[in-house]
């Protein structure tokens, strides 16, 4: 790849764009679930364990290479001093930070790889003893100030209603009425510009907000959530609405796990100093943060990718509203255990182990056809993309795409295409509750 080409859009996009008219899928999940072998929805608890522990082995070793960074740069220094060449001050500390960065975003990916193989467990895809994977999601978030079983309650809906314009759970996106635009027929470009336009640098101020602190902000007080729940709503209120009656004692287990870290690393730093924790916790913490919202956010939010509300909206046509991305690559299987790369397939199936989904996705791809979505944009491209992209969707219309500050979007729906795809929504709604 030439350098300019990681700011350039992806042929798949690209393609998905030219084909402006979009038609609702009618695929029946049955098919489709014909096509997967069965083995792949096989878990296993030992195979599973030991990617845990290798990934808790990673955590270690870069925390142990970050304890070298110190003693790196005084010998980087003093060696050149040796061979007569003078090391100014500000070289020393400006090769410290490039290193304490380079720590904090390795790192970061390593944490999120921690959140991943999490969202694994809540998925029970871990092992097939339940026990087994409430003890390892509820270790591995805690360990990332996540409350495992608040996120799980959650996540099982936003997969149960993905893109589902009335139930979707996360990256809600706003609408018209968010901003009080005028209604399409009568906005002009001036009511677009005075309402939407803002400067490069406050996007990015907004951009760097979400990404670092928009998770967290999410679980704290539903940021980003589904605005129809009320004021106040949160992952750690165990009265919340978002959670039955039944599941408070385990919003309470999380909580107090959640605690219990925050008390380590309190401790931690009573014996170790503010700046040892900044450096080699909440560092990477935050990066691992951004990373997260980097992942769950594309999944789902790019302006050829529809939202549906209730009388389109199926199972299989929520879940195909997702997009497979080959994030960082070769790291992002490794280390990210495939969230990105085969997302669609985690979707339609979310019961099959992520060691299993490269296969799934292969098995898919013929039955689905033009309906997968793949993107190869390079990930900082397609993040920066959907972000001044996919501002808003329209409070009307049965399936809606995002539209830009401009009031303009790429895709819009075939219009005689309001009375398909009953038949398949039922098989997908019912494997949907299934399999999540």
């Amino acid at each position: 790849m030439l350098w300019y080409q990681i700011f350039q859009d992806g042929p798949e996009y690209e393609a998905r764009k030219r084909k402006s008219s979009f038609e609702p899928p009618n695929i029946a999940l049955k098919d489709v679930r014909d096509a997967v072998p069965p083995e792949l929805f096989e878990r296993n608890t030992f195979i599973s364990i030991f990617y845990v522990i290798q990934h808790v082995v990673i955590v270690f070793l870069f925390y142990h290479l970050a304890t070298k960074i110190d003693a790196v740069t005084t010998f980087a220094a003093a060696s050149l001093h040796d061979y007569g060449v003078l090391v100014p001050s500000f070289t020393s500390v400006w090769l410290r930070t490039v290193l304490w960065l380079l720590y904090g975003g390795w790192q970061g990916i390593a944490l999120a790889g921690l959140w991943c193989l999490g969202h694994e467990a809540g998925h029970g895809n871990l092992s097939p003893h339940g026990l087994v994977n409430s003890a390892l999601g509820l270790l591995m978030h805690s360990f990332v100030l996540v409350p495992y079983y608040a996120w799980r309650s959650t996540h099982r809906t936003h997969h149960k209603s993905t893109n589902h314009l009335d139930r979707e759970e996360t990256h809600y996106p706003a609408t018209r009425k968010t901003f009080n635009l005028p209604h399409g027929r009568i906005a002009v470009k001036m009511d677009y510009q005075e309402i939407l336009e803002e400067t490069p640098a406050f996007t990015l101020f907004k951009m760097f907000m979400r990404q670092f602190f928009g998770y967290q902000l999410y679980l704290i007080h539903n940021r980003k959530g589904n605005p129809k729940y009320p004021k106040g709503t949160s992952h750690y209120k165990p009265s919340s609405v978002l959670f039955t009656p039944e599941q408070r004692t385990s919003i309470i287990v999380s909580n107090v796990s959640v605690c219990l870290m925050l008390s380590l690393l309190a401790v931690y730093t009573y014996h170790s100093g503010w700046s040892s924790l900044w450096c080699y916790y909440i560092l990477p913490w935050l990066w691992a943060n951004n990373w997260i919202v980097t992942l769950t956010y594309l999944q789902h939010s790019d302006p050829t990718i529809p939202y549906y509300r209730k009388d389109q909206w199926t199972f299989a046509r929520g879940a195909l509203s997702t997009v497979d991305r080959p994030v960082f690559g070769w790291i992002g299987r490794a280390l990210l255990y495939n969230i990105g790369h085969d997302h669609v397939a985690h979707h339609l199936f979310s019961n099959i182990p992520f060691y299993n989904l490269p296969q799934a996705t292969e098995a898919i791809k013929p039955i689905l056809g033009e309906y997968y979505n793949y993107d190869s944009t390079p990930t900082i491209a397609a993040l920066w993309r959907s972000f001044t992209q996919c501002v808003f969707v329209e409070d009307e219309g049965q399936v809606v795409f995002y539209k830009n500050r401009a009031g303009v979007g790429v895709r819009e729906v075939v219009e005689d295409s309001d009375a398909a795809g009953a038949e398949g929504g039922g098989v997908g709604e019912e494997q949907g509750e299934a399999s999540s």
